[in-house]
């Protein structure tokens, strides 16, 4: 199966539902990553996520979910482009042994300081979508219930979702009920709404796994009718670059960086994302801040992007 979305409005356009079955770009992913079977799990459910919030985006920019907690995970990274490209990473701290059950609460929030943050970062695009964040308290007993948490606090939207991920792929299904549009019965649309719920319960883990979305959305919804939109496809692609780590070092200020130069000889960053290694010696670093205004210091976090 490629790494596909697919799109599908019921007929009477009052429910959207969206399924994403990724192999490839998933396997991209881990090829980054040494992770424990839960902890895989937790992340290729997010990936899958990202691609279905993402496929909505309304600008040419990207989607990142993170989860933040207290745990022997201290965040979770997924970063999807409205091209549907992706990357992710995960932080463990160190020294801090896995809990047996690998439940999202455990892992991530044992303390109850665990949050859930949205962030629209429209990059590169046109300029009319203002950065956003949105932090809710980490709830739930798994991704797709404290995304549901998230959509319910922030959006108002009614969403549900049914996310799966194993060594293999990683897929999911999302649910959203679209706002009343003038005509239409509200008592219909309620009854499709609880209607495509319902059969989207009976979906196990393995069967949202191992079938591609145009099967699965039969499967389900044989009695429906249901509008089919182009499929998209989904890749992984870190857009990481030397000059982007330069600019990178830039912010970090001339005394910083030279500080780094007196310690190790030389400054060494590694992308979270993918791994690849940038390294900048004495002359290197000079030349960052060479010219006009480029000896001034610039302070502020840095992440490399």
């Amino acid at each position: 199966m490629p790494d596909t979305l697919r799109k599908y409005l019921f007929e009477d356009r009052s429910v959207r539902a969206q399924l994403v079955n990724l192999e490839t770009s998933w396997q991209a992913v881990l090829a980054h990553h040494a992770l424990s079977p839960a902890v895989s799990r937790l992340l290729g459910e997010l990936v899958a996520a990202s691609a279905l919030l993402a496929a909505n985006l309304k600008f040419d920019g990207s989607l990142v979910l993170q989860l933040q907690g207290d745990g022997a995970i201290a965040l979770i990274v997924v970063e999807c482009r409205a091209d549907l490209s992706l990357r992710a990473t995960v932080k463990l701290r160190e020294g801090r042994a896995l809990p047996a059950d690998g439940t999202l609460q455990s892992l991530l929030n044992p303390g109850g300081n665990g949050r859930f943050i949205v962030v629209l970062d429209p990059r590169g695009g046109s300029g009319t979508q203002q950065p956003y964040q949105g932090v809710v308290p980490l709830e739930g007993e798994s991704v797709a219930q404290a995304l549901e948490h998230y959509m319910r606090a922030s959006e108002q939207l009614d969403t549900r979702l049914w996310l799966a991920a194993d060594d293999r792929r990683a897929a999911g299904l999302l649910l959203q009920r679209l706002p009343q549009q003038g005509g239409r019965p509200a008592a219909q649309a309620d009854e499709t709404w609880v209607r495509a719920g319902h059969l989207a319960a009976t979906l196990a883990p393995a069967e949202l796994l191992d079938t591609d979305g145009d099967t699965l959305a039969r499967r389900l919804y044989w009695q429906e009718t249901l509008i089919a939109f182009e499929p998209q496809p989904v890749t992984w692609h870190c857009p990481c670059t030397r000059e982007r780590v330069a600019s990178m070092l830039h912010l970090l200020g001339h005394a910083e960086v030279e500080s780094i130069i007196q310690e190790q000889g030389r400054v060494e960053v590694t992308c979270d994302f993918c791994g690849k290694p940038y390294e900048f010696d004495a002359v290197d670093c000079a030349a960052l801040f060479a010219g006009p205004g480029g000896s001034e210091a610039h302070g502020g976090n840095t992440t490399l992007h």
